[in-house]
């Protein structure tokens, strides 16, 4: 069936408004929308979180970029393109990491477990999870001396790291009966599809087909341990569990392009 013009300005301005829903859901950057945004308008448009986070990573390849070019050495740039990244985001998905390292570390029933999720006070499992994270970042992003290559990285990075989270929403049930990953639900087949290939393009084009299909098969392998872990410490995720993807994925994910640099430059 053919589609209309008006068919295409419609689709046009449906993929429209689900990027801008995905912008406002995962970064502070002030953009307008008419209409109070819904669990489940996050979760339609959950597709396009892996271009969401290609933008944010394209800002932290930005201050790289800068940073170097200026004469700075690659640790301070590297750790002023990661909180280039923070600040854009707002601490999101550190927060999420955070909060289920408190609560899986600190508790012992899943109800407590789920009450020091809820609490915004930082612990000690959740400042020593927080130090790990960007301790991996940032040493892994120094350890790659090539500006383009840092760069690349950082875009794809983040693109593939967000695009792990609508698979984890569909499939691991909601830990809660409220609560934004409960009201959100389960994003559809197709915004599920659309977010693994846009992150799996990232990952080829970032790693070639052999290194993409290396760092697939472990991002697959950790998202199945972390749903696994989910369903025994808390009955299912929440939105602080899928902080916590995001941010391990980034680490694996910038882990992993430090590795294949170095083994593509030995």
């Amino acid at each position: 069936m053919a589609i209309t013009g008006g068919g295409l300005r419609d689709l046009a301005a449906k993929l429209s408004a689900d990027l801008t829903i995905s912008i406002l859901f995962c970064t502070r950057l002030p953009l307008a929308h008419a209409l109070p945004i819904e669990g489940a308008d996050v979760a339609r448009a959950s597709w396009a979180m892996p271009i969401v986070g290609a933008l944010v990573g394209g800002l932290g390849a930005f201050v790289y970029w800068i940073g170097y070019a200026i004469g700075l050495p690659l640790l301070p740039a590297a750790a002023l393109a990661l909180a280039a990244t923070v600040a854009v985001t707002g601490c999101l998905h550190e927060d999420g990491l955070a909060d289920t390292a408190d609560g899986f570390g600190g508790g012992k029933e899943a109800a407590q477990k789920l009450a020091i999720m809820r609490d915004s006070r930082l612990g000690t499992y959740g400042a020593c999870a927080l130090l790990g994270s960007f301790m991996l970042r940032w040493s892994a992003l120094a350890s790659i001396p090539a500006p383009r290559a840092a760069a690349m990285a950082l875009v794809v990075t983040h693109a593939c790291a967000r695009a792990a989270l609508p698979p984890f929403m569909r499939f691991v049930p909601a830990a809660r009966s409220e609560g934004l990953s409960a009201r959100a639900g389960r994003p559809p087949p197709e915004s599920v599809a659309a977010a693994c290939a846009l992150g799996a393009l990232a990952l080829f084009l970032g790693f070639g087909p052999l290194g993409a299909l290396i760092v697939l098969l472990l991002l697959i392998c950790f998202g199945t341990c972390l749903a696994w872990l989910c369903r025994v410490q808390i009955g299912g995720q929440t939105g602080d569990v899928l902080g916590a993807l995001e941010q391990a994925s980034e680490a694996l994910i910038l882990v992993a392009a430090a590795v294949a640099f170095r083994f593509g430059h030995d």
